[in-house]
Order: structure tokens, then sequence, then C-alpha cells
């Protein structure tokens, strides 16, 4: 693949793919820190809201700071953030016993720098690649993803399990590191600056105008942001069901890398698929999301829940591609951070809810009730999607653009 030859390309990959890797360890790692607290269900939740919640705050200034200065550089000083945050967690993990409020505090600094750094990544890809590569920059971002999904957690389940969170979280921060030394060798791209009479809230109102124009675009966002919010209930009661009934991180580590096998096959598909109608196939995708949960609540078994999260990594993966790809295809780049800022906004908006509730929901209806609840209102919601016109009609390329490249 030509790409692959490309040096400023491997080093965006290269710093995508380390990255993607300690942030798939932090998913075992820092529910766990919580549960050795011997805390309950409600503050593994509200930890991961702690986490959520600074990110989100972030998405729509990051937006802005992304497309009026060098993509580069937010990404760059995000992972110095998140670098020193992720250190002074995991070095007071493994020193001593931080009390669970501090857990979430250094969580969220670390969301914070996540924040800015999403809307800039999906601007900075096609400064990178130009529009004609798109498709095959996305698919091999999507393995790269889909090598963190399957090797992070499962990585992070051994080390916590054999040593403690710490050591985890550790290795996370240390991935941040190598990402800023890979993007910093990337040119530095200067957009033309804003006149002085431009502010910040008449940059955010043209962002909101770019993204509410586009009928299939606000949709699925709120879908995904209702999704978010039932998916929850898997990643706050996941790790206590798997710490009660089926062997502790360990087990959870393999749960989560199943689904990481999923996105490795998401991944290979989103590579070889040109779907002319890309947002068709992401919403029949959808319900995919609801098969962990399931597998959940019906099943003790790690290898037989794994087939239900491999299910939902393939979706997940193939759905994400095909979403970025046609994101950067038809929003113009002089906004499009914005507009992706406000796509990471709305899709992870009612997220900090969802890890919230599900924790006191499960307390009073139980957690394989709160499993098939979740699971239920997610797979109906998304039936909803196939509904919309603009989702099932829209093509690859907008028509004043060339079609993507061929495989």
């Amino acid at each position: 693949m030509s790409l692959l030859r490309d040096r400023d390309f491997l080093r965006f990959f290269g710093a995508q793919a380390i990255s993607q890797f300690g942030d798939r360890m932090v998913t075992v790692a820092l529910a766990f820190a919580v549960i050795q607290q011997r805390a309950s269900p409600t503050a593994v939740g509200t930890v991961l809201a702690m986490r959520a919640l600074p990110l989100i705050a972030c998405l729509l200034i990051g937006g802005v700071v992304a497309d009026r200065t060098s993509r580069r550089t937010v990404l760059v000083a995000a992972d110095l953030v998140r670098l020193v945050s992720q250190g002074s967690l995991a070095a007071w993990l493994i020193a001593g016993r931080p009390s669970v409020l501090a857990i979430g505090i250094l969580a969220g600094v670390t969301g914070a720098g996540s924040g800015f750094a999403a809307p800039a990544t999906t601007g900075l890809l096609p400064e990178v690649v130009g529009p004609q590569k798109l498709a095959e920059a996305n698919g091999l971002r999507a393995t790269a993803f889909s090598a963190g999904e399957l090797g992070g957690p499962l990585l992070s389940g051994v080390l916590v399990a054999a040593a403690g969170p710490g050591w985890a979280l550790g290795i996370d921060a240390l991935t941040f590191a190598a990402s800023a030394a890979l993007l910093v060798g990337l040119p530095r791209v200067e957009r033309a600056r804003a006149p002085e009479s431009a502010r910040f809230i008449a940059d955010l109102r043209a962002g909101w105008d770019a993204f509410r124009s586009r009928r299939w675009l606000w949709t699925f966002v709120l879908w995904a942001s209702v999704a978010n919010l039932f998916f929850g209930a898997w990643k706050v009661l996941g790790p206590v069901v798997a710490h009660r009934d089926l062997g502790g991180a360990a087990a959870w580590g393999v749960l989560v890398s199943a689904m990481g096998v999923g996105t490795v096959a998401g991944g290979v598909l989103a590579l070889r698929l040109r779907p002319g109608r890309p947002m068709l196939l992401v919403a029949a995708l959808a319900p995919l999301f609801a098969a962990p949960m399931v597998a959940l609540a019906v099943l003790r078994s790690v290898p037989v829940i794994a087939i239900g999260t491999l299910v939902a990594g393939l979706g997940m993966m193939l759905g994400n591609t095909l979403w970025e790809t046609t994101l950067q295809r038809h929003v113009p780049p002089e906004s499009l951070s914005r507009v992706s800022s406000y796509d990471w906004f709305g899709s992870l908006v009612l997220d900090p809810i969802g890890l919230a509730v599900w924790g006191p929901v499960a307390g009073v209806i139980g957690i394989e009730a709160s499993l098939w609840t979740a699971a239920g209102l997610l797979v109906a919601t998304a039936l909803g999607l196939l509904s919309v016109p603009e989702i099932r009609r829209l093509r690859a390329s907008p028509p004043n653009r060339p079609a993507p490249d061929q495989p």
C-alpha cells in the first residue's frame, strides 16, 4: 500500500497505534483500581464518569482551537498533559493507596487532554494523506485501533492480576510520551487565521451550523449519544460481574480483548469495502453493540461471552471507520475539527450519565435485569436509524468531489 511508504503517515499511524494500545489498557486498569478499594459498582461508575465529563467539556473548545491553530501542536500538547496526569496516578497506585476521589480527579485530567485530542486527530488525518487516500488511511488506522483493542486489555488484565493496576496505567503514560515524540516530527500546518473580529463564540456557531445542516450527521450522533448511555451498563457492570463470577481482572481483560479480535476483522473489512451508501451499512451494524450485554446477562462462560464482544467489536470498527471517512469527505476541511468536536460532544454527552446510573439501577433491579434493559433499549433505538431517509441515501462522495480510490 502506498501510504505505508509515506513517512508522515507512518508517524501519524505509529502515534495512533501506540496511544490506542495504552488507552485500551485503561479499560481494565481504571475499573480495577477502584474495585480493589473494595468500592461498589456505583463508585466504579462514578470514577469512569469523572474521567468522561472533562473529556466532553473540552471537546467543543478543542474543536475551535484545532481549526484555528496547528492540529499537530494541539495533539502533542494533549499527549504531554496526559503523560503527566496518567503517570502521576500510576505512581500513586504503585506507591500507596489513593482514595477513589483522587483516582477520579487524575483520571479527569487525562480525560480533558483527550477532549482536545479527539477533534484534532480527525482534522489532522486529511492534512497528512489528502482526500483521495482517506478511505485507505482510515482502514489502516482501524488496524492500529484493532491491535490496541486486542492486546491492550489482555496485557492490562495480566498486569493488574499479577502486579496491580498502577503498572498498567504506567505503561499507558509512556504511550503518550511515545505518541508525542512521533507527532512532533510532522509538518506544522497553519490554517488561515480568522480576522480579529471573529470571536470564539462565532467560530462555535459556524461549526454548529455546519453540523446541524446535515441531517444524516446529527441524527446518527443523537443515536450514538443514546447508545453510549445504554452501553454504560457494560462498562460499569462488566468488571463487577468479572470480579464476582468470572475470575477477576484477567477474565475481564480477555473479554475486552475479544472485542479487539472483532475489531481486527472489522478493520480488515474496512480496508476492502467501499459501499456506495456507507451510512446505510453503518446503521445496519448498530444493533451489534448490544451483543456483549446480552451474553453477559445470560452466561457465565468467558469463552462464550467473548463471542458477543467479538461481534460488537467487528461492528464497532467497521462502522466507525466508514463514519470517519464519510465525515471527512462530506465536511469542508476548514470546519472539520469543529464539526468533529460536535460529533464527539454529542456522541459522549450522555456517557457520564450512563456510567453513573447503571450501578444504582443494578442495585434496585439486579445486574442481569439491568443488562437486558440496556441491550433492549439500544437495539430499539438502533433500528430507528434506518427510518432516516438521509442515512439510507447518502452516497460515499459528495457530487462535487471525486470518488474514493478503489482497492
